[in-house]
């Protein structure tokens, strides 16, 4: 029985530039799936059923967490978010590897569920620049913008939890180590991945 292809957790805290990395590694090898969570919020603007996230109802969710439907899950700003299980298993099945571009928490509950996942951790070059960079946005509160430098304190302090660390001072550089992270190795040319950063 062939083993199921890699799942590779990517969480940091906010604005260290996950989704930037992620969009990058996803142009640099279309072999990667990246996991669209479920949420129960309303549909933004331009936003579209499947794309951003699969929009459901409250009891949607309780159903799927009912039916361990969820490989993680948690509440924002009143709102739930969730990692589907089934597309996850089905595309690493077919030997796509799946990336889950998901917050601290979450990687710790997939760490639980799947115990075979890597764990990546995005880190700023330094608290100086993830600073500058929550901070220079000009669209938040002041009280806003504090309590996401007290939670990406918090996160950074998670570092030690994750099985590597990639700090994101290039975005092209981050973003192909995380792909070599995500595909394994063809055994006839050799090869392994990375040292971590």
């Amino acid at each position: 029985m062939t083993a199921p292809a890699p799942l590779v957790v990517v969480s940091g805290p906010s604005g260290v530039g996950k989704s930037t990395v992620v969009a990058r590694a996803l142009e640099l090898d279309p072999r990667i799936w990246l996991s669209v969570s479920a949420t129960t919020r309303r549909p933004r603007a331009g936003e579209v059923e499947g794309r951003e996230y699969f929009f459901v109802s409250d009891g949607q969710f309780d159903a799927l967490i009912a039916d361990d439907g969820l490989l993680e899950w948690a509440t924002f700003a009143g709102n739930r978010y969730g990692t589907p299980r089934g597309p996850v298993e089905a595309q690493r099945a077919a030997g796509r590897p799946v990336l889950l571009e998901i917050e601290v928490q979450g990687a710790r509950q997939v760490r639980e569920r799947v115990p075979g996942a890597l764990l990546v951790f995005l880190a700023p070059p330094s608290w100086e620049v993830l600073q500058a960079r929550l901070t220079g946005r000009g669209t938040e509160s002041t009280e806003a913008v504090e309590r996401r430098l007290a939670a990406a304190r918090e996160e950074l302090a998670a570092a030690g939890e994750f099985d590597v660390t990639l700090v994101n001072a290039d975005v092209q550089q981050c973003a192909e180590a995380l792909v070599a992270w995500a595909i394994v190795p063809d055994p006839a040319t050799g090869g392994g991945s990375p040292a971590s950063e």
